[in-house]
């Protein structure tokens, strides 16, 4: 029998809705053999995952989504099988998540001088009150009645020439690449195709990406269609980089994003987990 993988998915750690131990027993629940927790700069709820992998018979993969600034673009490296209490990696953790702080706070002082008072602390408290990201801003619009749903709040408030924009001031591509190699792990690029991007632009990240010491390529995605799959498929191969596969599960309120239902990995590319068992 095939092992079922998903190497990508949040918690409350970062922006997702389930606790590191309820997303485990989701992923155990929907017959996941490998799991991965891959939360937005941080690893504060690896311990908690792992535990309750350990405790379910799933076998568990430290992981991390690295917030990263490439040719004026936010793009997202995860890193897969690090040791969560390496220093680098820390240290580098340290200052995504100070930018983090800083940018929240300015989103709230845009948005309460575009008219909408209070939305930092509206949305600090659908945070675990660490990490504050824009899903959470997000969130607290809604419920205060100012845009139907996630997605709507995005195009009104939170993207470029909108009251709540604050561009990102992230980490290099060669550091975090780093960081999750000196760490032990294996640095992915994350849902490709999501990124607005043309495909030479993408080339060149991947193969900027390729030369500082990237390893792996999310082939399959939970917002990747099956032509995506079969495009970056092919980059992956005429790059020669791991496929990965990750659903990017946030919570089970977005059921079009389930864990482990992803696309096999196509013909002719190795996965990312090959030398793992």
């Amino acid at each position: 029998m095939s092992l079922i993988y998903d190497l990508h998915a949040h918690s409350t750690a970062s922006d997702g809705t389930l606790s590191p131990a309820e997303l485990m027993q989701h992923a155990h629940a929907a017959g996941v053999n490998v799991m991965a927790l891959t939360d937005h700069d941080t690893t504060a709820g690896i311990a908690e995952a792992r535990d309750t992998a350990t405790q379910l018979g799933m076998d568990f993969i430290p992981g991390i989504e690295l917030s990263v600034t490439w040719n004026n673009r936010t793009v997202h490296i995860v890193g897969l099988g690090i040791d969560e209490n390496s220093e680098p990696m820390q240290a580098g953790i340290k200052k995504l998540m100070d930018f983090r702080q800083w940018r929240a706070e300015e989103i709230g002082r845009r948005l309460e001088k575009a008219g909408y008072p209070d939305m930092y602390e509206k949305a600090k408290a659908y945070s675990n009150g660490r990490l504050i990201g824009r899903v959470h801003f997000a969130r607290a619009l809604v419920a205060a009645g100012h845009a139907d749903t996630v997605g709507a709040v995005f195009k009104k408030f939170l993207v470029g020439g909108k009251p709540g924009f604050v561009p990102g001031a992230w980490a290099e591509l060669g550091d975090v690449v780093k960081w999750i190699r000196e760490a032990g792990g294996r640095a992915i690029i994350a849902h490709p195709a999501r990124y607005d991007m043309t495909r030479t632009k993408l080339r060149q990240l991947i193969a900027d990406f390729k030369e500082l010491g990237g390893e792996g390529f999310e082939v399959c995605s939970g917002s990747h269609s099956k032509d995506d799959v079969n495009t970056m498929a092919q980059h992956a191969r005429d790059f020669d980089l791991l496929a990965s596969a990750g659903s990017d599960f946030h919570g089970p309120e977005n059921p079009w994003v389930n864990l482990g239902q992803l696309a096999p990995i196509p013909q002719g590319l190795k996965p990312v987990w090959h030398d793992w068992h």
